[in-house]
């Protein structure tokens, strides 16, 4: 399925995006932490197959959007405008957001800000509370590698971006990653970091959106226990655990029905609060 490419402009910056398929019900999809829409692509293939409209977005920074090298153009309350702005340029009233970790998190500070507008949440391997320490060991080296030895990430960067385009879109994404300009990568770790990450435990429990958290352990950046705790602090959230970090990328199938299964039962369900079953990980 090809998509359509669009762009649109937020605070006079270019946003992309991609559309797959038609209709109503929309589910907009984001990408994780410095990856881009590339690393979601099999999802939107498969959930548009079943009937509707998915949008990938690439986040500001992040791959064909504008690049800034401003840190407060990427705190995660300014991603959660950038999702509305896209949504407004589409003319979509009402949504579900998801996304992987970043995307994740983006989608849930969406949902806090703008309920009205969420419809349910797709959240795979959010990044809360316990994730902190492991996630402050792993990128504040990682910052201090962009402004110290920017020399040595470009020219990195220039050697993976000779590489061809391979046939499996999340690797692409990868790449992408390994070739953001230093500068870039700087600002964008650093507006995560300095800005808010997540709703507070309180905001979330007034939460009444439909929520599906998808999550797998041995992971020390996205700890199965932030998973847990979020299901258990929202009203109306389910959690289904995935077999790996790359089930949703490598062998689709089973999470991609629980998504479509999950997804039309909140555009079909009026009352917006009725969480679907669990599903074992099996």
């Amino acid at each position: 399925m090809q998509p359509v490419t669009q762009s649109c402009r937020h605070r006079g910056r270019r946003l992309v995006y991609d559309v797959y398929g038609e209709g109503d019900r929309v589910l907009l999809y984001l990408h994780g932490l410095l990856l881009d829409s590339d690393l979601n692509r099999g999802i939107a293939e498969a959930v548009a197959a079943q009937g509707h409209r998915v949008v990938l977005l690439d986040l500001l920074g992040h791959g064909r959007s504008d690049k800034p090298t401003h840190a407060s153009e990427y705190r995660i309350d300014a991603y959660a405008d950038q999702v509305f702005a896209v949504l407004d340029d589409l003319g979509v009233a009402e949504a579900v957001l998801g996304g992987m970790s970043l995307g994740a998190n983006v989608s849930l500070f969406a949902a806090s800000r703008r309920p009205e507008r969420v419809r349910g949440l797709v959240l795979e391997m959010p990044v809360l509370e316990w994730a902190v320490p492991s996630a402050a060991m792993l990128f504040t080296p990682l910052l201090l590698l962009m402004h110290y030895g920017r020399g040595l990430v470009r020219w990195i960067g220039s050697g993976v971006r000779r590489v061809p385009r391979l046939p499996f879109d999340p690797v692409n994404s990868l790449l992408h990653a390994a070739s953001t300009p230093p500068e870039v990568a700087a600002a964008i770790l650093h507006g995560v970091l300095v800005g808010p990450v997540a709703p507070t435990q309180d905001e979330r429990a007034r939460l009444e959106t439909p929520t599906l958290v998808l999550a797998h352990r041995h992971d020390l950046i996205h700890p199965f226990s932030d998973a847990t705790a979020l299901v258990a602090h929202m009203p109306h959230a389910t959690l289904v655990g995935a077999r790996s970090p790359i089930e949703l990328r490598l062998r689709p199938d089973r999470l991609t029905d629980v998504i479509v299964d999950f997804t039309e039962t909140v555009w079909r369900d009026s009352r917006r609060h009725r969480p679907i079953a669990a599903v074992p990980d099996r």
